[in-house]
């Protein structure tokens, strides 16, 4: 395989303090901080295991415009258990955020920021998981781009399905730990560039360029 998928990076007008937010939100530890950028990582945390998936926070002028292509959604163990992460994070700086979502069993919130994540009614194939379920990303055609997801990634279609909209697909690291890839329906195109988005790496010890090149023969196209 070329890549492997190795975190999840959000642009930020303040990144120390959201990193801080989103530390206390997962009940992770602030690890790498430098001027260009402040990581979030579990305790412990050996990078790349694929237990979980790193938040990098980096500096980005572009104000946030409309809602984010990709966002997090958060597990929960039982119905109050949703309902007691809710509570504490909006007492960690979260507000809640109308997408249209109407009358759905998960909350949608927004980090300070505006970025927002959901916090997910208890589902058994999340339990356990850890405090990060999946990440989620809108695409027009998710069965369109899931040879290309699965090449940079290195992941495999994952059992999270059943709970996600037709046509939606799901992806998780072969190891069957941490969270999910979920390639979600949506009409919506992309009208700025995404403040957040994904990191990839070739294995230790390949070649960049191929890998590169690989990804640019699967479909990847170069940014605006």
């Amino acid at each position: 395989m070329p890549t492997r998928l190795v975190q999840v990076v959000i642009d930020a007008a303040d990144p120390a303090r959201l990193a801080r937010f989103w530390a206390a939100a997962l009940g992770w530890e602030v690890g790498v901080e430098d001027d260009e950028e402040i990581d979030v990582r579990p305790r412990g945390y050996s990078h790349p295991d694929p237990v979980a998936l790193p938040l990098v926070f980096l500096a980005g002028p572009e104000a946030k415009t409309g809602k984010n292509r990709i966002h997090l959604d958060l597990a929960s163990q039982s119905e109050a258990d949703q309902a007691a992460q809710v509570e504490r994070l909006l007492g960690l700086g979260a507000t809640r955020a109308d997408i249209g979502q109407r009358d759905v069993p998960w909350q949608v919130l927004a980090d300070p920021e505006g970025n927002e994540f959901c916090v997910l009614d208890p589902r058994p194939v999340y339990l356990g998981i850890g405090p990060v379920a999946a990440v989620v990303a809108d695409c027009r055609d998710p069965d369109a781009v899931s040879g290309f997801w699965k090449l940079a990634t290195g992941w495999v279609a994952g059992d999270s399905i059943a709970f996600l909209t037709a046509g939606s697909l799901s992806l998780r690291s072969p190891a069957g730990v941490g969270p999910y890839l979920e390639l979600l329906v949506s009409a919506d195109a992309e009208t700025a560039k995404n403040r957040i988005h994904l990191d990839v790496a070739p294995e230790p010890g390949e070649d960049p360029a191929g890998a590169v090149a690989a990804l640019r023969a699967a479909g990847m196209l170069s940014p605006r």
